[in-house]
Order: C-alpha cells, then structure tokens, then sequence
C-alpha cells in the first residue's frame, strides 16, 4: 500500500501573516453570514490561494468586469498554473471558488454595499456576471431564475440552440456536423384559438400545481437507476412540472389584424369568410368545436432539454434525428450542468436507443425487462434489473447478417449513425462524476459495453467501441467484477488488439477499477497472452502506454496470487530489467555546488582606492545627484558590520571632483545634501547616525570601501600588480586589457610609443615585475617584443557585452547582481546528481514513481508465492528474490545513491538476499540488513 499523503502545506498556499489574517477574516465574515466557507479550495490539481485570487480579480476590476471580459477567467486559469487540460471547466471551477468564498466580501468590502442573502447569492451558481445588481437595494429575481430544482440553469433558460449553421458548429468538438446544418424541428401546428376580446382564452400553467415559495414541497424523488424509470407511468421532468412562460408584455398600439400578430383573430375571420362563402353557395359549414383548447395553442411549450427527451422517446426517426443532434451539443457545451437526474427517463432511452446496435449486425431485437415476473428470459430479453450475466453467450449464439464494409445503405448509415449519437451524449455526461456514478447502477448499460466491445471486426464499428471504451473508463471506478464477468473479460479482450487507442483506454478502465469502492481489484484470471503483451509494451517510446502499463502492473503485483501466476507463467527477468531502466526515465543531471570550510571576511581597507581614469571620464559625463550616486556605488559597496565617518566621506567626494568643476561646469553637492545621497543610494541601509564617545564622530552606518572598484555597469577593475622600485604594486585600476597592456609598456618600461599607436622594440635587458611572476628573473628579455608578448598573460579578461540602461543613476543596482567583495567563499567542488520527475510537492512522480511501486510489490510479495517454497526446497535452490533483483541490485544501489527525486520520497524498495536477511535502502542511500520477520512494522517506520 502507499503511504499516506503528506500533511504539508502546498507550494501554492503562502505561509505568511498577510494571508492568515485574510483568511481569518474571510471566516469570520461567513460565520456571521451563515455560509459554509472553504479556506483552500482546490481547483483541478491545486489549491487556491484566496488572497491572490481575491488581490487579482478586484486589481482587474472586479467579478463583474472580469466576467464581462471574453476569456478572462481561463487568463486567470493560465496565470495561476491550473494545468491545459479541459481550461474551459477550470476556468469555471475558479470562477465557482471566487463566487462561493469572496463574492460576498467583495460586495462588502470593495463597493461598500450589503450583500443580499445567501439564498440569493452563494446559494446559486456562479453563472454570467451581474455580481452588484444582487444586493439588497437593488436585486430582482428573474421570472426563469429557477425550474424547480437545483440545476435551473440545466433546464433550457439559455434559449433554445439556433438551428443555423455557425462557426460553433464547424469548430472540432462542438457536436455540429461539417456534412450537414442542423435538422429542423418538425413545425408546430397552429390551431385554433379562441378570440380573446370575447372570451378569456384557457391557459394551462404548470404553475398553478408548483408548490409555493411559503410552503415548499420537501419531497424528494429517490435516486438510481432502479427507482428512477417505470415503463408503465409516463414521467413527467421536474424541469416541465414548473416551466413557467414569458409573460406576455401588453401592446400599447392596435395593430392591424394579420396572421404575423393575431393569427388566432385572423384565422377566425377567415373562417367567418369560409362559412359565409359556403352558405352563400348552398353548403353547410363544417361544425364548430365549441372554443375548445387544442394542444399548441397558448403554451409555448417545453424547453429544449425536455423537448430532446420527448423527442428521442418517440421513436420517430425525425424527431430522433432532431434530439440527438442537440443532445449531442448540449452534452458537449453544457456538460458541466446537464445531470441525468434532472430529466428522468434520459439515460434509458439513450441505453434503449445504442442497445439497437444489435439489429444492423444480429437478427435481435433487445428488449428491456424492468419486472421479475418469474418467466424464462427469451434470448432477445435483457434483465434490466439484475443484469443479463450470460450476454457473451447470448451474442454468440445470434445469427449474424452479412454487413458490407466497403458498401452501406441509406438506412444503415442513418441508424449507425444515430446509434455513435447516443453513445457520444452518453459518453460526454459521464464525465461528470455525477452522471458517472448514477448511471453506473444501471445495468442493461454494461451489457451495452459488452455488446459493443464484441462487434465484428468492422472499420464502421470503430466509433462505437471508442465510445464504449470511454464510458467503461469512467465507470469502473464504482464497479466491481469477478473473474467471471462479460463487462471484465470484453475489456481484457481488447488488449489482444492492434489498436493503440483501444488498448490504452482498456487499460486505464482495467486499472481503475473498484477504485471508488472497498473492494479491492484483485484482476484475476488475466490470460498469460496479456500480461505478456503488457510487459512488451513496456519497451516502447511511448510515455503514455508505458504509464498505463505500469499502472495494470501495480494493481496485478499487490496480489501475491497475481505473482505466483507472473513468475510461473511468464519471464519476468525482462520486466524487472525494463523496471530498472525506467527508474532513470527522463532523467536530467542537476550539478550541485558543495562547499568545505566556511567563508572568510576581508578588513575593509584603511583608505579609499583610487578612482581609474576611465571611471572617471564616465562620472565627468554625469550631473549630479546623478554622479555622486554613481561614484559611491563604485567604489563603497554595503557592510552593515562597517562604518565611516562622514568628514572622511566627504572629502573623498571633494577631492575627486573639485578639479573638475571648471572643467564640467558642474557644481558639486552641498554637504548636508550629499549626507541624505548617500542614504538615498544604498536604499536606507546606510544611515547618518551619531557615534557617542569622548568626542563625538558623525559616522554613515553601513557601508565600507571597496578592495577592488566597479564601473557603472557592475564589472570589478582590474589592478596593476606590477611592482615599483621600492618593492610596492603599482595599485592603478584598469577595465580594458588595452588600456593595462599600454600602462605597463610606456609606465613602467619607458616604451616609445609611435604614431601608429605601436610601441618601438628596442634591445635591452627587460623583466617582469609583475607580482609572483619568476619570468625572465634568471635569464633576461633581450628585447621589448618579448616582455610584451609575455605581458599579455597578466591581462584582465575582456569586460562582459552587458548593457544597462543610459545614463545610470544610482537607483536598482547594476545589470548583474553585485556580489560582497569582502567575503571570500571556501573552497567547493562540484557534484552531479540526478532528477526525474516529481510533483508539486517535489515527491517522485510518473513512470519513475509507478517502477518502482512495481519493483516495491515483487520484493515484498515474491517470499510469500508458491513457487517460492518450491524453489527454496530443492536441492541447490535459488530465492526468486535473488534470481530477479541480485543481477541489478549495484545499479539500484546506484540509482538511489545519486536520483534524490526517489531517495527523497517516502517510497524504497527492500530485498531479500541470500542470507534470508532484508536489505533496505534508506533515504540517504544507505542499506540497512534486517532480519526478516517483523519487518514490515520496522520498515514502514523508517520509511515515515
């Protein structure tokens, strides 16, 4: 088993006293209001930091603007890394977090106004904007607010999808067909209608049987597929029970009487011309019906989810054709709000209408038994409430019908085509949890599955069974199967195949099976020609079958039966080697740097360095404040251990530019102002302070002199080592190699320097000064030339391309970083260590993490298999624990000793060897020798 998550707080989660405090009050403020309220709510994989989303949101505006803005919530999806995969829901999830938890506050708090009631506001969806046309003074409940239920904005408000064709429907994934606009409603009749200037005209309402607001009807329908459908009663939707029409808004014109804005009074005076023409010629005009109210006249009728239901159940094909065309984009574009449970009879006539799969490729016509009544189930009968165990005999024992792959027939393509229509609503609502869990009780869906996924061998048939694949896959975390099952053994099937979609999906519906349930998936009886298909296609380049693989293999290898029938029936050598190898899967070196010692600190020095000539040419080019800003960050860097006095201070700045005032015409500083400078440059760490004492010193706290100076663009000067006469450096600072190389040859050696800017080589007896350089000590240059070819090896390297911005004034340090010139680091090594992947939390992850689970189930599972006690008592025998893992045990060892991304999580493999002693590899790399026994109690703490 793995180990329990870790408690920790997640990386998006700040750990700070801003966002306690926010939160704290964000509790008391829905304490006070009444609303559940959720400190962390989690949005796709990740947890929300509220303070951020809340600073983000009221930064752009507010909810209302931002929900106004086109795509704005998925941006704000993107910012707060949720991840690519299905944006539009996480858009929306974020939006939901944002609306249930700082809606109100927002209200409250930004704009200053009182948030209306919860019932109002948390109590309903985070759908559209409108955020501060909600408050108390000024909300109005809309008269399509609510259907009678808790999904109102499922039940149609939205309008009825146009039938035109729109760029929506070209789009990929939309549900619109590129082939063909939409199919047209069949026209409703219009019939007659009273006149209403002489009689009121009956209007049925459905909310006049609605219970109201005061006195609520508490009374809720059970759930599940068993209660939820009832043959003989015709159930009406919930959502129809309580539609209430648009009023009807009263003109304040009197049109003329046409068929476009009375066609009621018009077909009545029609009429009146049709009964006067015919008494005229001597016929008797048909009877009257006496004002009766036919259906279709004074009722708008249901919206268009209930109109899809209606329309499907009806078995007319048109009609089916209509509902099936938009229950395929409603599943698509509202599939986060369209629920099975809202519209009862939906999810049976969609299994009812793909169980007619049969009939195009069998002579059957299923039919679906809701009553055990004790009669023998025919063989075109599936129990609808038990389920039908034998369907994989029934279909075999089905005459089949000779189907033409290449050649299909109107009405064949029609039907198929209708039947991939079904299954794709299906599949689309299932993937909300939801619809995944109520209709996973329904059982004449799983022999649905089976059927499908034991279809001929046919290119037409592809579709469905994808679809079928789909739909297992979100349902087989709440089922559970025996060995048995035809649902179990269809899917097993299917990785026998050559289709790669097929067999990924098989897998992943396989691996999730009982997931949601107590019941363990033990995955017996899996043929030996799957497990050996699931091994070798461990050896392909391909990350997301390999992943679906190493997932079967975890959930098969924690079954020690599952072990016993790996090692006995198939080799298994291979697999632990192949596991060995994906141990390093993706893996990237990260060198780490390694230091031995402690760092050193310099003394500051007793005096200021000399500014260099060509710092100071660029500091002449400056005004000031801007140039003694820029001198100070050049030669003093921040110590806040160091202080100097502010008369040396200032006479340092004196004494480096008062010769210059003539020349620039650039005053310089008052005292008083280049004090408060200093301060300003080094952003408040320097302060004036006043140190007490026998005589009180006027100090700047803070900063030291430079060892080495820096131009404006951060890179350090290089000093001349060269030494003079009286055995002392030179101490003259240079940026350019040019510049030092000419210092040296026309400084210290006298060179003659010609017009072409090249020295003259003249013959002597030359040597090197320069500092620890024996060149030239015993034996002399004979000429300049080969003191200066030697010289060049004392250069300072060419100063980095980097730019800043022009001129620099003393603000943001330097375009690099500088680092502290008076601390010298020790010595370091480098060392190279190696990463996979990992999650959020910096803990193993994805194929890495799932071979090694695996690798973990054999060590811990192959001592308590059969064959291994039919090994250990041969003569000469070897512990399958040996024979698999001791050809790879140095390379594990290697492995953990240097990937940190599997030492550093919970998770370590321990073997068996010879001995009978357990070895485990702790999180530093080590071993550790156990005796077996009670290890697993030792091991897991450890392991914790």
């Amino acid at each position: 088993m793995m180990a329990p998550p870790r408690s920790t707080r997640e990386p998006s989660i700040p750990d700070n006293t801003e966002y306690t405090e926010f939160i704290q009050k964000l509790t008391e403020f829905h304490e006070k209001r009444g609303t559940h309220f959720e400190p962390e709510p989690r949005v796709g994989a990740k947890h929300v930091d509220l303070l951020h989303l809340f600073k983000t949101v009221v930064e752009r505006g507010g909810y209302d603007k931002v929900s106004e803005e086109k795509l704005a919530w998925r941006k704000l999806g993107q910012d707060f890394n949720l991840g690519t995969n299905n944006l539009p829901a996480l858009a929306f999830s974020l939006k939901t977090a944002y609306y249930k938890n700082l809606a109100a506050y927002e209200i409250f708090t930004i704009h200053g106004k009182e948030p209306p009631p919860k019932e109002i506001l948390e109590d309903t969806t985070a759908k559209g904007g409108g955020l501060l046309t909600r408050t108390l003074e000024n909300y109005r409940p809309s008269a399509r607010a609510t259907l009678g239920n808790d999904h109102s904005e499922a039940s149609g408000d939205d309008g009825t999808p146009v039938r035109e064709r729109n760029a929506s429907e070209e789009a990929p994934g939309s549900g619109g067909r590129v082939t063909r606009g939409l199919r047209q409603a069949p026209p409703q009749r219009i019939l007659f209608q009273p006149e209403t200037t002489s009689r009121q005209t009956r209007n049925v309402s459905a909310t006049s049987h609605a219970p109201s607001p005061q006195h609520p009807n508490h009374h809720q329908q059970p759930r599940g597929a068993s209660t939820s459908f009832n043959p003989n009663m015709d159930h009406q939707s919930l959502a129809v029970a309580n539609y209430e029409p648009r009023p009807q808004m009263p003109l304040t014109l009197r049109p003329v009487i046409t068929p476009g804005n009375n066609a009621a009074e018009f077909a009545k005076r029609q009429k009146i011309m049709r009964d006067a023409a015919l008494a005229a010629s001597g016929r008797a005009p048909a009877p009257s019906r006496g004002g009766i109210m036919l259906p279709g006249s004074g009722f708008d009728g249901p919206n268009i989810y209930v109109r899809c239901l209606c329309a499907l159940r009806s078995g007319i094909p048109a009609e089916q054709d209509y509902a099936l065309h938009h229950l395929v984009k409603i599943s698509m574009e509202r599939g986060d709000k369209y629920r099975f449970e809202g519209f009862p009879g939906l999810a049976e006539a969609l299994i009812e209408k793909v169980l007619e799969i049969s009939t195009l490729f069998y002579k059957v016509d299923w039919q679906i038994l809701y009553m055990d009544d004790g009669a023998i189930p025919g063989a075109d009968i599936i129990n609808g409430l038990d389920g039908t165990p034998e369907i994989l005999r029934k279909i075999a024992s089905l005459p089949k019908l000779e189907v033409d792959d290449n050649i299909q027939t109107a009405e064949f393509s029609d039907a198929l085509l209708q039947i991939n229509e079904a299954a794709l609503t299906i599949r689309n609502m299932v993937m909300l949890e939801e619809n995944a869990q109520y209709i996973s009780e329904m059982l004449p869906l799983r022999d649905f599955l089976s059927i499908a996924l034991n279809l001929p061998n046919l290119d037409c048939v592809i579709e469905l069974k994808h679809y079928a694949l789909d739909i297992a896959e979100q349902l087989t975390k709440y089922l559970h199967f025996d060995q048995t099952d035809s649902l179990y053994i269809s899917l097993l099937s299917q990785l026998c195949g050559n289709d790669r979609g097929a067999i990924l999906t098989a897998l992943r519906a396989v691996s999730r099976i009982s997931m949601n349930l107590e019941e363990n998936n033990l995955l017996k009886g899996v043929p030996t020609k799957v497990i050996q298909n699931i091994i070798d296609w461990t050896l392909l380049d391909d990350e997301d079958l390999v992943h679906a693989c190493l997932d079967f293999l975890y959930q098969y290898t924690a079954v020690v039966d599952n072990v016993d029938f790996l090692i006995s029936e198939v080799e298994v050598e291979p697999l632990v080697n192949q596991l060995v190898r994906l141990l390093m899967h993706n893996a990237t070196i990260k060198p780490r740097e390694k230091y031995s010692g402690n760092a050193t600190r310099i003394d500051m020095p007793p005096q200021i360095a000399r500014v260099p000539e060509e710092l100071l040419a660029q500091l002449l080019k400056l005004q000031e404040p801007e140039r003694s800003s820029a001198w100070l960050r050049s030669m003093f860097e921040e110590d806040p251990d160091e202080r100097i006095t502010q008369i040396q201070l200032w006479q340092a700045y004196q004494a480096t530019f008062t010769s210059h005032v003539a020349q620039t015409n650039v005053p310089l500083l008052a005292a008083a102002d280049f004090i408060k400078n200093v301060s300003t440059t080094f952003q408040d760490k320097a302060a004036a302070q006043v140190m007490q004492g026998l005589v009180q010193k006027f100090i700047i706290k803070g900063i030291r002199f430079r060892t080495t100076p820096v131009d404006m663009k951060g890179e350090e000067f290089s000093k001349c080592l060269w030494r003079v006469p009286l055995g002392e450096y030179c101490g003259e600072f240079f940026m350019s190699p040019e510049s030092m190389y000419q210092h040296i040859l026309k400084d210290h050696q006298g060179a003659n320097q010609l017009e072409d800017g090249k020295f003259e080589n003249t013959a002597g007896e030359y040597m090197c000064h320069w500092d620890r350089c024996h060149r030239f000590k015993a034996e002399h240059a004979t000429n300049l030339f080969q003191l200066a070819r030697h010289i060049k090896v004392h250069l300072p390297p060419k100063p980095s391309p980097v730019k800043i911005p022009t001129p620099y004034f003393g603000g943001p340090s330097p375009a690099k970083k500088q680092k502290l010139s008076y601390i010298i680091p020790p010595p370091s090594y480098s060392l190279d260590f190696i990463q996979t992947a990992t999650d959020e939390r910096k803990d193993a992850a994805g194929i890495p993490l799932s071979a090694v689970l695996v690798l973990r189930n054999l060590a811990r599972n192959l001592a308590k298999t059969e064959a291994e006690e039919i090994a250990m008592k041969l003569e000469g025998g070897v512990s399958w624990v040996d024979k698999l893992f001791k050809p790879v045990e140095s390379r594990l060892f290697e492995i953990m000793a240097h990937n940190h991304s599997l030492v550093g999580s919970p998770l370590h493999c321990r073997f068996s060897d010879s001995t009978n002693n357990v070895i485990v590899i702790l999180r530093d790399g080590s071993t550790r020798h156990c005796r077996q026994g009670p290890i697993n109690e030792e091991f897991d703490a450890m392991r914790l």
